[in-house]
């Protein structure tokens, strides 16, 4: 045991720099791998966690009075047997606020009138505020999405517009509102005071709206509670409802893609780290192979020999995943607290560090770095001591070795380089395996830095894909926020006076239900459009938007539930009135997560002759450079009854929070990488000049100065180096989105639409080359440090 323990920690103290960097590799996979788990594990049970704490709803049914009687409906769940409902809780609707100066018009609002807490279900926790039975006079408590994205805090006013009025209150509570305050959310529930509901809305024209919640004490029965509920109704339910796995969704979404990338990326790390290990004690053995023969031949067996190198890379891993599992509580923590900062209840998220998880992480990537390092130990095996002292390798590898050397000649001699090309060269094809790992190496991080150049662009420039993410594309917005004071005759007759605009359209939207037997029926969103849904700028990627009264386009998710495809029918309720459409198009949405669809305004007059899509208008622009100045006029000409946004304003409103959320990660990864490149270059190219000592002493001696072969052998990286990066644009652009399908189809993307800044891209993709030569570089100053004469000697 003695021999063992003192040849490990000659083998350790020998190669300090080449030992300490594989230690590094080692901490840094274990470090992703760990911090992917934490986030997976922490993405749902966070969620879970606060859904049980407020007691949260699995389904919110949203009514009016026109179709069911909202008191007949809550009635009948208040007296069914393992079933929570919530008392009706009235709400009117508002379109955007102004806070901080700031106005936000896309931010569709429930102003609620807040009954005494706390509910039964749907609880609201607080995240900033004092706990309340309800809020006091003239304040209101908001969700943290809206604070989030708006940059609201306690204190601050805020203004509403109900077209007829305005007025202001103050929020005096930041609340995590489950159902309505998660990321890509269009919708805020504003929590009043009673008393100030009535003062500002009864006098509003229009009816009111009543919201309730469901929590079953067994959601898996639900359909079952569905069924007797629309026996009771004597057909489906035909208004609004949000589903569990809606509500749940976009809160994982975020976090689902950062842990499939982390794992991925992790995992990459720890093959390279594997592979650095049997590339180490390869070298190891070939460079010792003399001394192995001559310490077998003194007594020490092949099965001790082994043990040395298991020995000293169990320790090296001991000490290397202990301090990336440190490391990953820090990174998870700060990345989940960014990711699900909606759902905090307070200073902290309650992050769960389950350590059996973790420590059973670290055994299993040191029993894998234990059983490759005795795998390719067991090379020790084969040395024949003779042959060891002989050749200082086996007979069959000097052989070979001769061999090269004669091809490698005559290949110098066929072809007319430069020496330091040729020394380039020499180094490539004579290190075969690292050459290899340089090229994998180096096109793993720059796809990583690729795809994140790629994803986070995708976001900031959502407005080059908004109809492949199924929006619509026009470049201005206007909402109607009060019917009694808006003229749509006067309102078109402004748009066509003005030689600014090219063309628009209106847009409704209804709740539509399809049923689908035996599940629950479909309650989906239907847009409904007077004009042209393509002029509009919507897409499908099958088939087209419909244009006729008997035509309907739905969402991926709509027709993987429902088995249709184009040319079949749906069956499907609006406004309780039973309709069949042919299905003309499907189309990708993440609004709605697909579980939506298209009909035209035809389809609503076969029942109401009189009907007119009046919500929200869609216009294009001659030049859209001109957005801003067609809002202003729009606000001054019809302040009272609409508010207009660019389509800019609005999807930054979305989409910014999630850029936010994904650059720390993404950066972190990239860093890593580099970070990695870099080490790994390093140590394999001092093994490699180390090995070459004295073909390099040659050089030296006859007149070659340090820099010129220093600069021969890193030429010979950057061909590699780029060979692997060109490859890693390629896996950046086209791989790894793809991979990440299986995880957007369930949000409603059949494929994520790129925005590509080339420039950016290959901009970063070379920081993987940079990496790689610097790399190289350094590790062969030790050229340049030593003599010829002891280089021949070696």
């Amino acid at each position: 045991m003695y021999a063992i323990l003192t040849l490990c920690f000659a083998h350790i103290k020998k190669r300090k720099i080449q030992n300490v960097l594989l230690a590094i590799l080692i901490m840094l996979s274990t470090l992703l791998l760990a911090t992917s788990v934490t986030i997976i594990m922490n993405t749902s049970n966070i969620f879970e966690k606060t859904h049980h704490d407020s007691n949260g709803a699995h389904q919110i049914l949203t009514m009016g009075k026109d179709i069911h009687n909202p008191i007949t409906v809550n009635n009948w769940w208040q007296e069914q047997q393992g079933v929570t409902a919530s008392n009706l809780i009235p709400y009117r609707n508002l379109s955007g606020f102004t806070a901080n100066g700031v106005k936000t018009p896309n931010l569709y609002l429930f102003m609620m009138n807040t009954p005494k807490t706390p509910l039964a279900i749907d609880q609201l926790l607080f995240s900033e505020g004092e706990n309340q039975d309800y809020p006091t006079e003239g304040t209101i408590w908001i969700p943290t999405s809206m604070a989030s994205t708006s940059n609201i805090s306690l204190g601050d006013a805020i203004e509403f517009n109900s077209g007829e009025k305005a007025f202001t209150l103050s929020v005096s509570g930041i609340v995590v509102d489950l159902p309505y305050g998660g990321p890509f959310t269009t919708n805020a529930r504003i929590w009043m005071n009673d008393s100030d509901y009535h003062k500002q809305f009864d006098t509003m024209i229009g009816s009111e709206q009543y919201m309730m919640a469901l929590r079953f004490d067994d959601y898996l029965q639900s359909a079952n509670y569905w069924i007797e509920f629309e026996k009771f109704l004597n057909g489906p339910y035909l208004e609004s409802k949000m589903e569990y796995e809606r509500i749940a969704g976009f809160y994982l979404i975020i976090n689902k893609i950062i842990g499939f990338i982390m794992i991925a990326f992790g995992v990459a790390m720890l093959i390279i780290s594997l592979f650095i290990i049997g590339f180490s004690i390869s070298d190891a053995i070939l460079t010792n192979y003399k001394t192995i023969g001559v310490i077998k031949s003194l007594g020490l067996t092949s099965r001790k020999i082994s043990a040395t190198y298991v020995l000293q890379f169990g320790l090296l891993s001991v000490f290397s995943i202990i301090p990336g599992l440190i490391a990953s509580t820090v990174l998870s923590r700060v990345i989940i607290e960014s990711s699900l900062s909606y759902l905090k209840a307070g200073k902290h998220l309650t992050i769960i560090q389950d350590f059996r998880i973790i420590i059973l992480l670290a055994v299993i990537i040191l029993v894998i770095v234990i059983l490759t390092a005795f795998i390719y130990s067991n090379k020790a095996r084969h040395v024949e001591p003779v042959q060891a002292i002989k050749y200082g390798m086996s007979e069959f590898a000097n052989n070979k070795v001769n061999r090269r050397l004669n091809n490698s000649n005559r290949l110098s001699n066929l072809v007319n380089l430069p020496v330091q090309l040729q020394i380039g060269i020499k180094n490539i094809t004579k290190n075969m395996k690292s050459s290899i790992l340089i090229i994998v190496l180096t096109a793993i991080t720059s796809a990583i830095l690729v795809f994140s150049a790629v994803i986070l662009n995708s976001f900031i420039s959502i407005k080059q894909n908004t109809s492949a993410m199924g929006y619509d594309s026009s470049h201005v917005a206007v909402t109607v926020i009060n019917d009694a004071t808006f003229s749509k005759q006067q309102f078109e007759q402004f748009l066509r006076s003005d030689e600014r605009i090219k063309n628009h359209a209106w847009l409704d939207q209804f709740t539509g239900v399809l049923p689908n037997e035996p599940n629950q029926p479909l309650n989906i969103n239907v847009d409904t459009i007077e004009g042209s849904f393509d002029d509009a700028g919507y897409e499908t990627f099958s088939g087209r938007n419909p244009v006729n009264k008997n035509e309907i386009a739905i969402g991926i998710n709509v027709a993987k539930a429902l088995h249709k495809n184009l040319g079949d029918i749906v069956e499907v309720y609006i406004e309780g009135k039973q309709h069949h459409l042919m299905v003309t198009g499907i189309y990708q949405s993440i609004a709605n997560m697909s579980y939506s669809a298209r009909i035209t305004a035809d389809v609503i007059k076969v029942y109401n002759v009189t009907y007119s899509a009046s919500k929200q208008s869609m216009i294009n622009l001659v030049d859209e450079t001109l957005s801003a100045q067609i809002v202003d006029d729009l606000d001054n000409n019809f302040k009272s009854s609409v508010s207009a946004v660019t389509q800019q304003s609005s999807l930054d409103n979305v989409f910014k929070q999630v850029v936010a959320v994904f650059i720390l990660p993404l950066s972190v990864i990239g860093i890593l990488f580099i970070a990695v490149t870099f080490i790994i270059i390093f140590s394999v190219s001092r093994i490699n000049v180390r090995k070459e000592s004295g073909t390099y002493g040659i050089f030296k001696s006859i007149g070659m100065t340090s820099n010129t072969i220093r600069w021969s052998i890193t030429s010979g990286i950057l061909f590699l180096s780029a060979l692997g990066t060109i490859f890693g644009i390629f896996i950046g652009v086209k791989v790894i989105p793809v991979a990440l399908q299986s995880i957007l189809l369930e949000y409603g993307l059949l494929e994520l639409p790129l925005a590509i800044n080339w420039p950016v891209s290959i901009g970063l993709s070379l920081l993987s080359i940079l990496a790689a030569c610097l790399g190289c570089w350094l590790s062969t100053k030790i050229i340049a440090k030593t003599s010829p004469r002891i280089l021949l000697v070696d």
